[in-house]
């Protein structure tokens, strides 16, 4: 049983944080942040597959690859991408100086930057909040923490839960950040998770990948994947559990479906905050041949600018749906083919179903939140995805982002 928690990223026991105005920002917020465990950690990444990934991407991805770490070092307000060589040398910077402050090895250390893509960090500005974050780490630091990695979003992201775990008492937490270029592929934008289960680092990447494919690679805002997608999890063991090394074990099954309701809850939360949503949207659909096939015609809807742009301006435009599942490239029967918002058939047999009730249908397209369900009529696989509507403030914000 999953119970809701306070306390942030440091909820789980053993580890400590804090976020620091490091003068990156132009609007003068916190903007630099860590995580440590002083306990040694089971480690796990996952990371954008975008050809030009960030030099804090390049860096932890060595990092992961060692499968253990403590801590993890973050900006916002420069992404530290298309650097070159200099943005490599400041990223190994980061990771150097956190360490050494630390004492620890600098492949003991995260790195992650999100911000405009090609400017380079001001390291004297980066150096100096590291070594403030350092000395004022706690376990009541989370809200700075959080803080310091936000960009466009416009409230923070944050879940914890407690749950049982082989016996004992658990905790995870999770932070984000996005609002826009958000469309993860194995990969999420910013987000730091924490627990304190004992597992090896083989599984809790395979936990990791379990709970991200059906949250964080779930969502999309405007189709756009960052060159800086990053998501870590860090396992210090302080809850005193048996180490979980075997997918067989049932406590692997309650790690994952612990991971995987703190992540749904922050991918949620990016799609609610899309730059300037004004609607969010969830996409089931079903009866499809398998589940890949079901998510492909689900992420084809979530993505498409005309059915955004339909359900922003609250017309029940049915048709742009129906096109987007038939050139997803999954198997469709039209002839079984059912489409419905907020529970109104629109659509059925691949037709207009006619709908008798016009102002029911008209209060749906106005609701905040909406549901949509589409059946292909090929098999008995489902899917379901989150994305958000397009709006004039989205345009407005993306136009000027770096002006």
């Amino acid at each position: 049983m999953l119970t809701a928690i306070k306390g942030g990223i440091t909820a789980p026991k053993g580890f400590k944080a804090a976020g620091v105005k490091a003068g990156i920002k132009k609007s003068g917020k916190e903007d630099l942040t860590v995580i440590y465990s002083p306990a040694p950690c089971s480690a796990a990444a996952l990371f954008t597959t975008n050809s030009f990934a960030a030099a804090g991407v390049q860096v932890s991805r060595e990092v992961a690859a060692k499968g253990t770490a403590q801590a993890i070092v973050v900006n916002s307000g420069c992404a530290n991408s298309c650097t070159g060589e200099q943005g490599m040398e400041d990223a190994r910077g980061m990771a150097h100086l956190t360490a050494s402050l630390l004492g620890l090895a600098d492949d003991q250390v995260f790195v992650a930057s999100t911000g405009i893509i090609g400017v380079n960090l001001p390291m004297a500005k980066v150096a100096d909040g590291i070594k403030r974050a350092v000395a004022g780490l706690s376990a009541d630091g989370h809200e700075k923490a959080l803080q310091g990695i936000m960009t466009t979003d416009t409230f923070p992201k944050v879940s914890a839960y407690e749950f049982t775990l082989g016996g004992v008492t658990a905790r995870v937490a999770g932070i984000a950040k996005g609002a826009g270029m958000i469309h993860p592929n194995m990969a999420t934008l910013l987000s730091f998770v924490t627990t304190d289960a004992a597992v090896s680092p083989a599984l809790l990447k395979q936990a990791l990948k379990e709970a991200v494919n059906v949250s964080m690679n779930s969502i999309t805002v405007d189709g756009d994947m960052s060159t800086n997608d990053t998501i870590c999890v860090l396992a210090n063991g302080q809850a005193g559990n048996k180490p979980i090394e075997a997918a067989g074990d049932p406590a692997y099954g309650e790690l994952v479906a612990a991971l995987t309701a703190v992540c749904t809850d922050l991918a949620k939360l990016i799609v609610r905050d899309g730059e300037g949503a004004t609607k969010f949207l969830e996409i089931t659909v079903k009866g499809a041949v398998s589940y890949d096939e079901a998510k492909a015609a689900a992420m084809s809807v979530a993505r498409s600018p005309l059915v955004k742009t339909a359900f922003f301006g609250q017309d029940p435009n049915w048709g742009r749906i129906l096109c987007a599942v038939g050139y997803s490239g999954a198997t469709v029967e039209p002839a079984k083919s059912k489409l419905t918002l907020g529970g109104i058939i629109v659509a059925e047999n691949g037709m207009n179903a006619a709908v008798s009730d016009a102002k029911a249908l008209q209060k749906v397209m106005a609701e905040k939140d909406i549901v949509v369900e589409i059946e292909l009529g090929t098999g008995d696989a489902s899917a379901t995805v989150w994305t958000c509507d397009f709006s004039y403030e989205y345009v407005k914000i993306n136009a000027d982002y770096s002006t």
